[in-house]
Protein backbone atom coordinates (compact mmCIF):
# COMPACT_ATOMS: atom_id res chain seq x y z
CA UNK A 1 0.00 0.00 0.00
CA UNK A 2 2.80 2.19 -0.65
CA UNK A 3 3.50 2.96 3.49
CA UNK A 4 0.55 3.52 3.90
CA UNK A 5 0.45 6.94 1.02
CA UNK A 6 -2.58 5.03 -0.87
CA UNK A 7 -4.81 4.95 2.12
CA UNK A 8 -3.95 8.54 2.56
CA UNK A 9 -6.88 9.05 -0.54
CA UNK A 10 -9.62 7.59 1.52
CA UNK A 11 -10.54 5.66 -1.74
CA UNK A 12 -9.62 2.45 -0.70
CA UNK A 13 -9.49 0.48 3.25
CA UNK A 14 -7.17 -1.67 4.12
CA UNK A 15 -8.59 -5.12 2.87
CA UNK A 16 -9.97 -3.36 -0.10
CA UNK A 17 -6.63 -3.43 -1.46
CA UNK A 18 -5.36 -6.88 -0.17
CA UNK A 19 -8.41 -8.46 -1.79
CA UNK A 20 -7.25 -6.67 -5.45
CA UNK A 21 -3.84 -7.22 -5.05
CA UNK A 22 -4.77 -11.54 -4.26
CA UNK A 23 -7.54 -11.46 -7.34
CA UNK A 24 -4.35 -10.17 -9.93
CA UNK A 25 -3.01 -13.27 -11.95
CA UNK A 26 0.06 -13.37 -9.65
CA UNK A 27 1.51 -16.69 -7.97
CA UNK A 28 2.58 -14.14 -4.53
CA UNK A 29 1.31 -11.38 -3.04
CA UNK A 30 3.99 -9.87 -0.31
CA UNK A 31 2.39 -7.64 2.11
CA UNK A 32 4.72 -5.58 4.46
CA UNK A 33 3.93 -6.42 8.30
CA UNK A 34 5.15 -4.19 10.71
CA UNK A 35 3.37 -4.88 13.85
CA UNK A 36 0.57 -7.78 14.88
CA UNK A 37 -2.56 -5.19 14.16
CA UNK A 38 -1.01 -4.99 10.42
CA UNK A 39 -0.37 -9.29 10.40
CA UNK A 40 -3.84 -9.80 11.98
CA UNK A 41 -5.15 -7.14 9.01
CA UNK A 42 -3.45 -9.66 6.43
CA UNK A 43 -4.46 -13.45 7.85
CA UNK A 44 -7.71 -11.61 8.11
CA UNK A 45 -7.33 -10.67 4.06
CA UNK A 46 -6.12 -14.07 3.19
CA UNK A 47 -9.00 -15.44 5.38
CA UNK A 48 -11.84 -13.76 3.34
CA UNK A 49 -10.51 -13.50 0.33
CA UNK A 50 -12.85 -14.39 -2.84
CA UNK A 51 -12.64 -13.91 -5.93
CA UNK A 52 -13.74 -10.72 -7.09
CA UNK A 53 -16.62 -10.75 -9.61
CA UNK A 54 -16.67 -8.65 -12.92
CA UNK A 55 -19.03 -6.27 -11.24
CA UNK A 56 -17.19 -6.15 -7.72
CA UNK A 57 -14.15 -5.22 -9.63
CA UNK A 58 -15.64 -2.75 -11.92
CA UNK A 59 -16.73 -0.72 -8.70
CA UNK A 60 -13.77 -0.84 -7.21
CA UNK A 61 -11.93 0.18 -9.60
CA UNK A 62 -14.32 3.33 -10.39
CA UNK A 63 -14.00 4.22 -6.68
CA UNK A 64 -10.34 4.87 -6.98
CA UNK A 65 -10.18 5.65 -10.55
CA UNK A 66 -10.31 9.56 -9.92
CA UNK A 67 -7.38 9.15 -6.74
CA UNK A 68 -5.48 6.86 -9.41
CA UNK A 69 -5.84 9.29 -12.17
CA UNK A 70 -2.63 11.35 -11.89
CA UNK A 71 -0.15 9.05 -9.66
CA UNK A 72 -0.62 11.33 -6.11
CA UNK A 73 -0.60 8.59 -4.10
CA UNK A 74 1.81 6.38 -5.75
CA UNK A 75 5.09 7.71 -4.82
CA UNK A 76 7.10 4.41 -5.54
CA UNK A 77 5.79 5.09 -9.80
CA UNK A 78 6.15 9.10 -9.76
CA UNK A 79 8.95 10.35 -7.26
CA UNK A 80 12.22 8.93 -5.72
CA UNK A 81 10.89 8.98 -2.31
CA UNK A 82 11.65 5.03 -2.25
CA UNK A 83 14.60 5.22 -4.49
CA UNK A 84 17.34 4.22 -2.12
CA UNK A 85 20.00 4.48 -5.25
CA UNK A 86 18.56 7.75 -5.91
CA UNK A 87 19.22 8.92 -2.21
CA UNK A 88 23.04 7.02 -1.99
CA UNK A 89 24.00 7.53 -6.10
CA UNK A 90 27.82 6.72 -4.03
CA UNK A 91 25.88 3.09 -4.03
CA UNK A 92 26.41 2.83 -8.12
CA UNK A 93 30.14 3.32 -7.66
CA UNK A 94 30.72 6.06 -10.50
CA UNK A 95 29.83 5.89 -14.17
CA UNK A 96 32.08 3.16 -16.05
CA UNK A 97 34.30 3.87 -18.49
CA UNK A 98 33.35 1.91 -20.88
CA UNK A 99 29.62 4.12 -20.68
CA UNK A 100 32.08 7.42 -20.98
CA UNK A 101 33.67 5.94 -24.35
CA UNK A 102 30.28 4.46 -25.72
CA UNK A 103 28.79 7.58 -24.72
CA UNK A 104 31.69 9.72 -25.85
CA UNK A 105 30.77 13.34 -28.02
CA UNK A 106 27.77 13.47 -30.46
CA UNK A 107 28.97 12.92 -33.89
Amino acid sequence: MGDKIILKSKTAQPIECLHYALNLPTSVVITGVDSMRILEQALGAARTFRPLSKDQLAALLAKTAQAAANGDYELFKTSQHFDSTAQHPEWLGGQSPHVDELAGPAA
